[in-house]
């Protein structure tokens, strides 16, 4: 809860509690409920109202009304009011309404705790030279992209959402989690620890560039706290929406392109999945490489924000799940990759002849324990001999405690999320310090030459075990 909703309930319990002094109450406790609606109205001005908040938004309405005649009745003749009984039921009632904004938050991505600030922009690319496969229609491939990136520290107040026109995506991310359509319309109150379009960092040298690829279903800010470490520690990392495979994408112009399932088709046979899965795997690879073909022109023209603050001879990429295949594929196919890093990587996308060739450049795999355990499971019978075939590699590893989602910010959902298969049993706070540290310091050592003895095993994290 956010700082004035965990107040409102707290100036209640106050007022609710007195009577078991045995004393009068006196006019300082007596105003707390109409106290409490100050609170809500600046609540809803500062914060931003929400529905879960409904009960506890009547609780105190309830209490004001009930606590008038209270008030005056104290004031003339001295009684204490209530009884423990009375005090036990309205203290139940306001646990109660307070229970729900408690197991739906607003999601509080975690400040980076690199030295720079952290900046945030949103671009739409057209590649001419692609058609769709998923619209159709006739017409050239088009995707977004959003890049975090160093930021000059206090030139902008305004802090960026986490995902733009939650309005949209909160809906659609409700319904893929088969819930109902409103259930995630807070997201929309989602800020982050990060400035929309502020100016970029000064840089001798250029920052290096990470491309980041979402999984299926998925969508580009999903893995924001992760772009955050990075960038605030001098990378501008590029997050790609891959249209049609994302969960939802709203263009510039009002066009929504919903997730195509057909794109991905569950159920069929395992050599039509697979087709299917790598034309998928080759459509992403391409948004990758018009992803980077697209900031060559943005860091040499002198009007572009960008204007020589990339170093576009140090490229990394990762990505999670499907979006792991595709950074696989991209960098099996792609010279512009100098190191690869995999979470939960779907290998079922990745053509015949990367799975053969392994990758040349620096690689390192993470997995969740749910992945993991399955060691009979297709990805995993692909995976092991892929990796045995890769020239330089850091590692294959599982986290004790996880699950799928755990590499990315949808645990913050809810303290719920294990219940709602959205983490493994492992503290939320744990696997993100565990995964923040193997992502920063396997792309400082590939990108930036900084030596790190991480990857030596035995890890200095129990719960991070080789595959």
């Amino acid at each position: 809860m956010r700082p004035l909703e965990i107040l409102t309930p707290l100036v209640l319990a106050i007022y609710l509690l007195h009577p078991l002094t045995g004393k009068k109450r006196p006019p300082a406790v007596g105003i707390l409920p109409a106290f409490a609606l100050v609170i809500i109205a600046t609540h809803a001005r500062v914060e931003g109202m929400r529905w879960q908040m409904t009960p506890l938004y009547a609780f105190s309405i309830a209490t004001l009304l009930l606590s008038i005649p209270a008030f005056f009745r104290t004031a003339h003749n001295g009684t204490p009011t209530g009884q423990p009984l009375r005090v036990i039921l309205n203290l139940s009632l306001l646990a109660v309404s307070t229970a729900l904004p408690i197991l739906l938050p607003v999601p509080a991505i975690p400040v980076p705790d690199g030295p720079y600030a952290v900046g945030t922009t949103i671009y739409e690319l057209t590649d001419t030279s692609r058609r769709e496969l998923y619209s159709g229609r006739d017409e050239a491939r088009r995707f977004q992209i959003q890049i975090w990136y160093p930021a000059e520290a206090g030139t902008s107040a305004e802090r960026a959402p986490w995902m733009a026109n939650a309005d949209i995506f909160a809906p659609a991310i409700s319904s893929y989690l088969d819930l109902p359509g409103f259930f995630l319309d807070h997201l929309a109150l989602v800020k982050v620890p990060a400035y929309k379009d502020a100016p970029v960092a000064p840089t001798d040298e250029g920052f290096p560039v990470i491309l980041f690829s979402h999984g299926w279903n998925g969508f580009n800010a999903q893995n924001t706290g992760q772009a955050l470490q990075l960038a605030s520690h001098g990378y501008v990392v590029v997050g790609i929406q891959h249209t049609y495979g994302a969960v939802v994408t709203v263009f510039e112009d009002g066009t929504i392109a919903r997730n195509n399932p057909s794109a991905l088709p569950s159920g069929a046979p395992d050599d039509e999945y697979e087709a299917a899965a790598q034309k998928l795997a080759d459509q992403w690879a391409g948004d990758m490489a018009q992803a980077l073909d697209s900031l060559t022109p943005r860091n040499s023209d002198i009007r572009s924000p960008f204007y020589e603050k990339l170093d576009l001879d140090r490229i990394g990429v990762y990505g999670h799940s499907t979006g792991g295949g595709a950074a696989i594929q991209f960098c099996g196919t792609d010279a512009r990759c100098m190191a690869l890093l995999g979470q939960d990587p779907f290998m079922r996308p990745v053509s015949a002849e990367v799975q053969k060739n392994g990758v040349r450049q620096p690689s390192f795999f993470m997995f969740s324990q749910e992945w993991a355990d399955l060691v009979d499971s297709r990805n995993n019978k692909l995976f092991d001999p892929f990796y045995a075939r890769c020239a330089r590699t850091y590692g294959a590893l599982f986290i004790e405690g996880t699950a799928h989602y755990d590499f990315s910010d949808l645990p913050l959902l809810s303290p719920l999320a294990p219940q709602l298969g959205l983490k493994g049993p492992i503290n939320g706070k744990r696997v993100t310090a565990i995964v923040n540290d193997y992502l920063l310091s396997f792309f400082d050592m590939t990108l930036k030459g900084i030596p790190t003895d991480l990857f030596d095993p035995p890890s200095p994290y129990p719960e991070v075990k080789p595959k």
